[in-house]
C-alpha cells in the first residue's frame, strides 16, 4: 500500500503517508468542494502530524475521537426529553467527529447550508408576517380553549395548600 495509491481514498505514497483520506476526485488543497467556489476546509483527518505519520497510533486517534463523539451526541440525544440544549449538543458531537471523518464533515457542511437557507427564508418580510400571523392565531386558540376548560372544570390547583 506504500508504493500504490489506495483507490477508495485517494491516498498514496506521494502524500507523505499522511493519512489524509479524500475522496477521489476531490481537490487537494484548495478548499473548494465544488458548491459554488466557497472557500471550506479541505476533507479529511485533523489530527497532528506526527499521528498521521503512524498508522496504529492514527488509528487509536480515529477510535478516540469516535467515541468521545459518540458520548457527546449520547448526551445531546438523552438531553432532547430532558432539559438541556440537547440539539447543541448533538452539533457538538457532530463537529468533534468532524475533526476526524469526512461523513461527519459532509453532514455539518449540508446542515450548516441549510441553517443558512432557512434563516435567509425567516428573514423575508412575506415569511416574518405569516410567520407571526400564524403564531398570532395559535396563541389566541389555546388561550380560547384554556379559557374553555377553566370555565367548564374551574380553576383546581394540582396540590393542597390549607393541609
Amino acid at each position: 500500500m506504500n508504493a500504490e495509491s489506495d483507490e477508495r481514498t485517494g491516498e498514496s505514497a506521494a502524500d507523505g503517508g499522511s493519512g489524509v483520506k479524500k475522496p477521489v476526485g476531490t481537490p487537494a488543497s484548495t478548499g473548494d468542494s465544488g458548491s459554488g467556489g466557497t472557500d471550506e476546509a479541505p476533507l479529511g483527518s485533523r489530527a497532528p502530524e506526527f499521528i498521521k505519520a503512524r498508522r496504529t497510533l492514527h488509528l487509536s486517534w480515529q477510535v478516540g475521537v469516535f467515541i468521545v463523539g459518540l458520548a457527546v451526541v449520547g448526551a445531546g440525544i438523552v438531553m432532547l426529553p430532558l432539559p438541556g440544549p440537547g440539539w447543541l449538543v448533538i452539533f457538538a458531537g457532530m463537529a468533534i467527529w468532524a475533526t476526524e471523518f469526512v461523513w461527519a464533515q459532509l453532514v455539518l457542511r449540508w446542515t450548516k447550508r441549510k441553517v443558512t437557507e432557512a434563516a435567509q427564508r425567516a428573514l423575508d418580510p412575506k415569511v416574518r408576517r405569516r410567520n407571526i400571523i400564524l403564531t398570532t392565531v395559535g396563541l389566541v386558540i389555546m388561550g380560547v380553549l384554556l379559557g374553555v376548560y377553566v370555565w367548564k372544570f374551574g380553576f383546581v390547583m394540582p396540590w393542597k395548600i390549607d393541609q
